[in-house]
């Protein structure tokens, strides 16, 4: 699946806090519009209704680098309010790349585990929708700003006790040790 967009659906929030919301100029942000991919590769332009997760500050910073999820965009002023909470839980794009090696994906997940640790990744390798990879390392071989992990959405827990959908696990959730995927997961975010 190749996501073009980034996910906007209602459920793209997972939980209602915590929210501590910024506000930073869009240049402050990355990766997002064109050319805004290691080699000049395009990311979906930021536009108010939309929720990518974004690292924050220069890229020469990487690895250091605050990140956040996009709550609202004013074009007028070329602002997002970005909510840059530890604990807030979205439903984000993740491709399984695991490592790169010579600019090209090397190694990927055959399966997404609750626990895994996912990354803003600004490879050209991942869809114009995504930013998240498993990936410490973008396929330049710099750092990955960390963003979060894995975590259940709300309806997946197990409730056996009480029935209906969540009697069983629906994790782990199948990847492919072959080539890249990109799934629509539940991620935790943490600044680190």
């Amino acid at each position: 699946m190749s996501p073009s967009t980034y996910y906007t659906d209602t459920d793209w929030e997972q939980s209602s806090g915590p929210i501590l919301p910024r506000q930073y100029p869009v240049g402050n942000l990355w990766p997002l519009g064109l050319a805004s991919e290691i080699g000049g590769g395009n990311k979906q332009v930021l536009v108010d209704g939309i929720h990518p997760p974004v690292a924050i500050g220069l890229k020469a910073d990487r690895g250091n680098n605050l990140t956040g999820v996009v709550l609202t965009y004013n074009a007028l002023g070329d602002l997002a309010q970005v909510n840059i909470a530890e604990g807030f839980i979205t439903r984000q794009w993740v491709a399984n790349i695991l490592t790169y090696n010579g600019g090209n994906p090397a190694t990927w997940a055959a399966a997404f585990n609750i626990g895994a640790p996912v990354y803003i990744d600004d490879s050209a390798d991942l869809s114009a929708g995504c930013n998240l990879s498993l990936s410490p390392l973008n396929s330049a071989g710099s750092a990955n700003p960390f963003f979060g992990y894995l975590i259940y959405a709300q309806d997946e827990y197990v409730d056996h006790g009480v029935g209906g959908a969540g009697v069983a696990a629906v994790w782990p959730v199948t990847g492919d040790n072959a080539h890249t995927l990109e799934v629509l997961l539940t991620v935790m975010h943490v600044n680190r």
